[in-house]
């Protein structure tokens, strides 16, 4: 059973899933992604979407075990949760998959975003993937992940509010100036094609904490051209494919794709002309075999510290690039 409570101390909701306690450790011999082995899984795909076994959030509500009682509330956990599948190769790598591959994965990234906003309810859409064992992936098979909110969760309503200040002051986009900023700089940029550029912020808490971000002014997936599509398989090809390159080894990262939010035109109006969309990477290694810990000051005061130098980081990752595009 599971519900949304209300924390008024951030204003945001924590969701309290007790079924995803079930969840189970990827068999040895078995994978529920495979073409044709778990119960939703067809035979025969290339990318492929489906609701998760375990949701956090569904379109029908779990009864809720409390009841909203003085400053505490709790609402039923409206929503939903998918699983993306990124290829039929157990074994696949993002970065091993084909440029008109990855394309698909981004159209239906693109479709999942769109019929998912038809829901009036639905105020956020996030699309992520977390790889390897140090952020509790279990199943290794290439897939990740859609939450689709009925709340707009804290961290992207910072950033909005963040982006809608910069723009009321300014009249321009705080992601575009951001874009300027890194390529006047150039120290800290690691690629960039026609469409996209990725690059460690001036500000980046990880220190191999990539953003990707579109080069023109755009919102969400919805807007993109074809050039734009292939563009950003091209990036995220060329980065994960540094990643694994820096240390030698599978690299671990939680990706986040931030788009603007769906049916929040009463709190974000024209949030189109202010919001930009970007694709952040939390990466916890700090080196081969040693984990950047997000501890007390990060977790209890949100004070990000960052163990190395942002401008030495992108050196590094530049020269893994390179030998990743050798390969």
């Amino acid at each position: 059973m599971s519900e949304l409570r209300w924390n008024p101390l951030l204003r945001t909701y924590t969701m309290v899933a007790s079924n995803r306690q079930a969840r189970p450790d990827m068999p040895k011999d078995w994978c529920p992604f495979c073409p044709g082995e778990g119960k939703k899984v067809p035979p025969d795909y290339d990318v492929f979407s489906y609701d998760n076994d375990f949701p956090a959030l569904k379109l029908n509500p779990d009864e809720m075990t409390v009841k909203s009682t003085g400053i505490y509330s709790a609402v039923q956990n409206y929503g939903k949760c998918e699983v993306i599948l990124y290829s039929p190769d157990h074994n696949a790598k993002l970065y091993e998959l084909s440029p008109q591959h990855i394309v698909k994965l981004i159209h239906l990234w693109k479709d999942r975003f769109i019929e998912l906003s038809k829901d009036e309810k639905i105020k956020y859409i996030f699309e992520f993937e977390n790889r390897g064992e140090e952020v509790g992936v279990t199943m290794p098979h290439p897939h990740g992940q859609l939450y689709a909110y009925p709340w707009i969760p804290l961290k992207i309503k910072t950033e909005l509010d963040s982006c809608r200040d910069y723009y009321n002051e300014h009249g321009e986009c705080l992601i575009c100036s951001m874009n300027d900023e890194e390529k006047k700089f150039g120290g800290r940029v690691i690629f960039e094609n026609t469409s996209f550029m990725a690059y460690l912020p001036f500000f980046t808490d990880y220190p191999y904490g990539v953003f990707i971000t579109s080069k023109r002014h755009i919102d969400s997936f919805v807007g993109f051209m074809p050039k734009e599509e292939e563009d950003l398989a091209d990036i995220l090809k060329n980065i994960t494919g540094a990643f694994d390159n820096l240390f030698d080894r599978p690299f671990p990262y939680m990706m986040c794709i931030h788009q603007s939010p769906v049916n929040s035109e009463q709190e974000y109006k024209n949030n189109s002309r202010y919001f930009h969309f970007h694709i952040e990477f939390y990466t916890p290694l700090r080196d081969k075999k040693r984990i950047k810990w997000y501890a007390s000051s990060e977790m209890g005061g949100w004070a990000a510290a960052n163990t190395m130098n942002v401008e030495d980081s992108a050196k590094e990752l530049r020269a893994a690039l390179e030998k990743f595009l050798k390969r």
